[in-house]
């Protein structure tokens, strides 16, 4: 098996392990992912908008959280802060990749879909920077 198709087999079992964290979150508190088993939600319904946007800032709010652990961003601060501790930085990051995460599952894209567009959208950038963009 090539470095490609282990990653393509890994990128699979995180959209499973999502998948199956949901389930447990729909089994224990219904109505957490309504439709989850309808493989994809309704994007003019107004309760399934409100569902992404909470699931989408759950999200962010997790990012800011990471944010929180970089203490030496300020251009205008004289002290640096040497203590930096990564795991903790990356387990906030994870906790919002799952979030951005089941978004991507609660409207219908699996890895094949996620693939595709993150190649396209790949392409898109690259080209912008090779043209001056």
């Amino acid at each position: 098996m090539d470095l490609k198709d282990t990653h393509k087999d890994n990128l699979s079992d995180i959209f499973e392990k999502r998948i199956s964290f949901m389930n447990l979150i729909e089994k224990k508190f219904p109505n957490t992912y309504p439709d989850l088993h309808s493989k994809k939600i309704d994007l003019s319904n107004k309760t399934f908008q409100k569902m992404c946007r909470e699931v989408a800032l759950k999200g962010v709010e997790e990012m800011f959280e990471a944010l929180g652990h970089l203490k030496n961003w300020k251009s205008h601060r004289e002290t640096d802060v040497p203590e930096f501790d990564k795991e903790e930085f990356l387990e906030e990051i994870v906790d919002a990749f799952n979030y951005f995460l089941s978004l991507l599952i609660l409207i219908g894209v699996d890895e094949k879909d996620f693939i595709e567009a993150f190649n396209k959208k790949d392409l898109i950038i690259r080209e912008r920077i090779n043209s001056g963009y």
